[in-house]
């Protein structure tokens, strides 16, 4: 596993533990007594380190390299019998932009979502995560698919932003999330937005309008990344933090903004120390909203979904 600056203690005491149970199986002595010491200590760490992290930890934490990108979530939420779709009919097939059917427990729903890499080679392949038009185009396709047969939408945000690139623009990348924005106010199915690491910018809102936006504790949902923020007001990265706090990108803003409709809880240690457990949290709530949203008239379904859009903002 790898860790981060402010994981460092954890990692330590790791150490410590894995010298220790080495030490008992070699020597064959009775260690218990330090191994469950260092143990809670471990335990202690993480709960000081993790229940007080700041803005900028929280974006560094959603960027973790082992934090679980979308297509983990699709397979292990579908079993592996998830079938992927290609192409918007028009250009190409973007590799950062990936959907297609699954199951939940029975359920055939369409999943949507941006996808990164692991390595050198996957991260060119995706480009990061971050679409060009013909990713959202593809991604408003396979809405418009979902809504034909009436089977709810699932999409997974993952983006450092929409890509910025010169052709990007030249086919419209702002016209195409604009779109997409505008056509899921008003699709006739069941949306259901997760965040599950990084939500920037338009990138993220190009798939992000739904009746239930979820958001987990340690992704981030905001305008522009702290680190471009930080270039435009003070033309340097130093003061990215300072950019984080000001924000106000935390899941704990989002929902006090009411930006979010619900925060998913992650595992203490986060969705990277305990991907599967992480899983389990987030089919459940899941399917916790496709049960709400199902009971759902057409017509009460996206008036709900344009009043609650349409009231973000407003000061009571």
């Amino acid at each position: 596993m790898q860790y981060l600056e402010f994981e460092k203690p954890i990692e330590e005491l790791n150490n410590k533990l894995i010298q220790a149970r080495e030490l008992a199986d070699l020597e064959d002595v009775d260690a218990s007594k330090t191994i469950n010491d260092i143990e809670n200590q471990i335990l202690k760490a993480k709960k000081e380190i993790y229940n007080n992290l700041s803005p900028w930890q929280k974006v560094q934490l959603s960027r973790h390299p082992d934090r679980p990108y979308s297509l983990d979530y699709i397979n292990a939420l579908t079993n592996g019998d998830f079938v992927e779709l290609h192409g918007d009919r028009n250009v190409k097939d973007d590799k950062a932009m990936i959907g297609g059917w699954g199951t939940i427990d029975g359920k055939t729903v369409m999943f949507i979502g941006q996808q990164k890499g692991r390595n050198t080679k996957e991260r060119q392949f995706r480009n990061f995560g971050m679409a060009n038009p013909e990713g959202y185009r593809k991604a408003l396709r396979l809405m418009r698919l979902a809504e034909k047969f009436n089977k709810p939408v699932i999409s997974l945000i993952d983006t450092p932003g929409a890509f910025p690139g010169l052709e990007a623009e030249q086919r419209g990348q702002g016209e195409a999330i604009a779109r997409n924005i505008i056509e899921m106010t008003r699709l006739k199915t069941p949306i259901i937005c997760v965040i599950i690491g990084e939500g920037a910018s338009g990138g993220a809102l190009g798939i992000g309008v739904g009746d239930h936006v979820l958001m987990l504790n340690n992704s981030w949902y905001s305008v522009i990344s702290p680190e471009n923020c930080s270039t435009i007001l003070w033309r340097s990265w130093d003061f990215k933090e300072t950019a984080a706090e000001s924000l106000k990108l935390t899941a704990n803003d989002m929902k006090k903004n009411g930006l979010v409709d619900k925060i998913i809880k992650e595992p203490l240690s986060g969705a990277h120390s305990e991907p599967e457990m992480t899983f389990k949290i987030v089919k459940k709530e899941i399917n916790n909203s496709i049960k709400q949203l199902q009971s759902l008239s057409v017509k009460d379904l996206i008036k709900k979904r344009m009043d609650k859009f349409c009231e973000m903002g407003v000061v009571k």
